[in-house]
């Protein structure tokens, strides 16, 4: 099904699950990056946060689009109660996140600008998650096996971690993947 053929999709996203999660929806695209120093304002609310980010990401684009370009640019936080926790540097900064997400309830937010010359979209989508009280050893060997060092919370819902760990989910699972494909092709249907 050929649902978007009057746009040139890009996806601004280095994240092979963002990659993987737009192929799903039959969307052929093409992947363009830019670094961006992803920094905000400390007074916006943690909903505010994700939603600004993507729009950043989206702005480094603003010189570089074609007339039937179709830029997505997404990104996604997690949030322990007013705490935003982003990408973990080392060993010691994953461990840390996760004994912090251990036993306890969080909210993921992502999100998501869409953008042409004309026209930009913005929008999130936030999904709560409750972590069961993890081992010191659990907590190890998923950083040792899996090194979550480009996720925010250092966890990927779709991993061992998850499997394990997560007891309860309210919310799109794929939102805590990094795109929120059930709102995405909603907002791109109506764009």
């Amino acid at each position: 099904m050929n649902w978007l053929p009057d746009y040139n999709i890009i996806l601004a996203s280095k994240s092979p699950r963002r990659q993987e999660l737009l192929a799903s929806l039959g969307i052929q695209f093409s992947v363009k990056t830019k670094e961006v120093d992803e920094v905000y304002p400390q007074e916006l609310a943690k909903e505010e946060v994700a939603v600004y980010l993507a729009e950043l990401k989206a702005k480094a684009f603003q010189n570089d689009l074609n007339e039937n370009d179709l830029l997505i640019t997404a990104d996604t936080i997690v949030c322990l109660a007013q705490e935003i926790l982003g990408k973990p540097a080392d060993y010691k900064g994953a461990y840390a996140m996760l004994e912090k997400l251990s036993g306890r309830h969080h909210e993921v937010i992502t999100g998501v600008c869409l953008t042409t010359l004309n026209k930009s979209v913005s929008f999130f989508a936030q999904t709560d998650v409750q972590f069961k009280t993890l081992t010191h050893d659990e907590i190890d060997y998923y950083i040792r096996e899996f090194s979550p060092y480009d996720k925010a919370g250092s966890y990927g819902i779709q991993e061992w971690i998850g499997a394990i760990g997560i007891t309860n989910i309210n919310g799109s699972f794929y939102n805590v993947m990094g795109l929120p494909v059930q709102k995405l092709y909603q907002e791109i249907l109506n764009f």
